[in-house]
């Protein structure tokens, strides 16, 4: 076996020579290149740009047609230079709208809430209610409270009361005014002591008495 040793390795090296990366070039798989390019690009769009458009569903629309690019979009007009779209002046959403739709060119409120909001409580629409004694309100339809504040006329005596529930001040014993420091009613005269007899300002009750004393002697009226 010794004489056929290197011959053997002559061979070997030969062979090692023959597939050694250095020697392989590009040019030799020129079928394995076109293969991986395919790969990588499975899907080839076409260039409609200037032809056509498309909408967001893939379909192709002619120079000049009119279309919808997707179902909340306003239309469009197929141009070469691209899609171009109505831009039109949307109506405004209510502010208290709970449910928008946007299904079409505008926004859609679907749903409003059907009930005010008043010092922390709520009603119904159309209801009436009365948050205080001088208050009278209403649900108004548009979500709104609208409010009337009684106006009170001005009491004609001088020590109005306040009843529970009541907004407005009443004279419980008629109309009066002050003779000095007593409270005397309107409409007669009034003895306050044994020389004075005093009677209330006809209507203007905020004014004191008119009052006549006459001469006394020990504390009796003379005539």
């Amino acid at each position: 076996m010794g004489p056929y040793l290197p011959a053997i390795c002559v061979v070997l090296l030969a062979l090692n020579a023959a597939v050694s990366p250095a020697s392989v070039g590009p040019e030799d798989y020129p079928a394995a290149d076109e293969a991986e390019r395919t790969a990588n690009n499975d899907i080839i769009f076409d260039d409609y740009r200037g032809k056509g458009c498309v909408d967001d569903s893939g379909f192709v629309y002619k120079l000049g047609e009119r279309f919808f690019p997707g179902h909340s979009n306003c239309p469009c007009v197929c141009t070469e230079d691209g899609p171009v779209c109505d831009q039109p002046e949307c109506p405004k959403i209510h502010p208290k709208c709970t449910k928008v739709e946007h299904n079409g060119c505008c926004p859609e409120c679907k749903e409003v809430k059907n009930f005010c909001e008043y010092r922390g409580k709520t009603y119904k629409i159309l209801e009436e209610f009365k948050p205080s004694p001088c208050e009278w309100c209403r649900c108004e339809p548009n979500n709104e409270v609208h409010c009337v504040v009684a106006d009170c006329a001005v009491p004609e005596c001088v020590n109005p009361v306040y009843e529970p529930e009541q907004c407005c001040p009443i004279c419980k014993n008629g109309p009066n005014c002050f003779a000095g420091t007593t409270i005397i009613p309107a409409g007669i005269e009034v003895k306050v002591d044994d020389c004075t007899i005093c009677r209330c300002h006809s209507g203007d009750w905020w004014k004191p008495a008119q009052c006549l004393r006459r001469e006394c002697l020990n504390g009796q009226a003379t005539s």
